[in-house]
């Protein structure tokens, strides 16, 4: 079936179709081979694995420049050695070893994932899908992104891998062995320049503290903006003017009740107690955003805030005060109210955007973004009003600061400095502070903005963290 058997490192695109070359990549003790009938591809390879900071791998790939999509049917021949044997469509920087790289990779165990090294010699980090034993996979790169596909639906928003000039693009089959060799089947082959329309996705992922490793919870083919992490491991986001639940594994969505209030927008948030949970709406009147609480189960809003607009940003650890951005008087400052009702109180007073603030675990303080300076940075005041610092000093667009529920770390968006505001459909930056230290760690660069994290949307045991990452097809 597989007549024309290619040694290692024969470079001749005549015999191998779409391809130009064929090569082991890596230290590799049983070379690789490519078979090809004209219309299939039996790639066999060995290698120690993917991963880490170095690959051994076998490698039939195309030097190409610009977008590309490739796609193929893959399957393994055989039972295999190790659980964890991969076949992979790649997109790569270089042939060495420890290339910059993304691809989608079909491990031996059924598991599907986006891998990636946005550096040479970087450790690789990975997206893994929310499906396994994907039959055909599909790799996409435009501009700056590179998104997987599993049997034709994205596995998540992609990665931002900012590669430039010509690269290589192709097919892969790692033993995750020294000692063995894998074979796996490449056919239907699909390799086109693609071509980017309006549709917007919108993929709900999970991110690791530890590792910084994501997972797709689900991938939309809507709008979808701002998850709340709930203690039992729902995730609660707004679409289409409401909002429903979903299970941090992924699932059914569960719509929750918010009675009249039909737009509601991104700024929501669960108690501390989890028991109800605070809304912005636009609904009513001039349809500017009001705050209202309700039960978590769902329920006629209770109107909280008498001025407009609104929005909720915090609950304070006790579950007795709400904290807010709002517009009094043309300018946009922070205030708390009493979660019950009552009079606001206004905590900053300067003309300029002060925006997204939330007390910290202990109570001690409300973090929140400002302008004052020029650049959207993050700072924070006691609940009093009193004792504003500021926290970040860079040369990004800060917003939304996040504290962890052990109060040591803070997530936050960053925007380039050129952006002003905070709008949705650019490169942005998700980032970690080590509150007691002050160091940042970035935990990835995605498509998003507007509702990626707006609210608290940390786990409960402060290990994880979900956002909203967008794509167009």
């Amino acid at each position: 079936m597989f007549p024309v058997v290619l040694s290692s490192g024969t470079m001749t695109g005549q015999l191998l179709g779409l391809f130009d070359g064929e090569t082991d990549v890596g230290d590799i003790n049983r070379p690789g081979s490519v078979s090809f009938d004209g219309s299939s591809y039996a790639v066999e390879g060995s290698g120690h694995n993917m991963w880490g900071a170095t690959d051994s791998f076998h490698f039939v790939w195309k030097k190409v420049e610009g977008d590309i999509a490739l796609s193929a049917n893959v399957a393994f021949v055989g039972e295999g050695v190790e659980a964890h044997r991969k076949v992979c469509l790649v997109i790569r920087e270089s042939l060495d070893a420890d290339a910059a790289y993304a691809d989608i990779a079909l491990h031996g165990d059924g598991l599907t994932s986006l891998q990636y090294r946005l550096a040479p010699g970087a450790e690789t980090l990975e997206l893994t899908a929310n499906v396994v034993w994907a039959q055909r996979l599909g790799v996409r790169r435009v501009g700056d992104y590179v998104v997987a596909f599993a049997d034709g639906i994205p596995i998540g928003g992609g990665v931002r891998f900012t590669s430039g000039g010509s690269y290589y693009v192709g097919l892969a089959v790692c033993s995750h062995s020294k000692e063995t060799s894998e074979t796996a089947i490449f056919s239907d082959l699909a390799f086109d320049v693609p071509v980017v329309g309006d549709q917007l996705l919108s993929s709900l992922e999970v991110l690791t503290i530890e590792d910084l490793g994501r997972r797709t919870v689900r991938v939309f083919d809507r709008h979808v903006e701002a998850p709340n992490w709930t203690a039992d491991d729902r995730l609660i986001i707004n679409g289409d003017g409401s909002l429903f639940a979903i299970p941090v594994q992924g699932g059914a969505e569960v719509p929750i009740s918010t009675g009249f209030a039909n737009r509601c927008n991104n700024d929501h948030g669960l108690s501390p107690d989890g028991s109800r949970i605070a809304i912005s709406d636009q609904s009513q009147g001039d349809h500017q955003s009001i705050i209202y609480t309700l039960p978590i189960s769902g329920g006629q809003p209770v109107r909280l805030t008498d001025g407009s607009p609104s929005y909720w940003h915090g609950w304070s650890p006790d579950g007795q005060t709400i904290t807010f951005c709002g517009q009094r008087d043309g300018a946009f400052g922070i205030f708390t109210i009493p979660a019950d009702g009552g009079a606001e109180t206004r905590l900053t007073t300067a003309e300029h955007l002060d925006d997204g603030p939330e007390f910290s675990p202990d109570g001690e303080w409300i973090y929140f973004n400002s302008d004052r300076t020029g650049l959207m940075q993050i700072y924070r005041i006691h609940p009093d009003g009193s004792g504003l610092a500021r926290v970040t000093d860079d040369e990004s667009g800060n917003w939304f600061p996040h504290i962890s529920p052990d109060g040591r770390s803070m997530a936050y968006l960053a925007y380039d400095a050129s952006v002003a505001g905070h709008p949705a459909g650019k490169d942005v930056e998700l980032k970690l502070m080590d509150l007691a230290s002050g160091q940042t760690t970035l935990l990835a660069s995605i498509f998003g903005g507007q509702g990626t994290i707006n609210v608290p949307s940390w786990s409960a045991d402060s290990t994880r963290i979900a956002f909203v990452n967008y794509l167009y097809l």
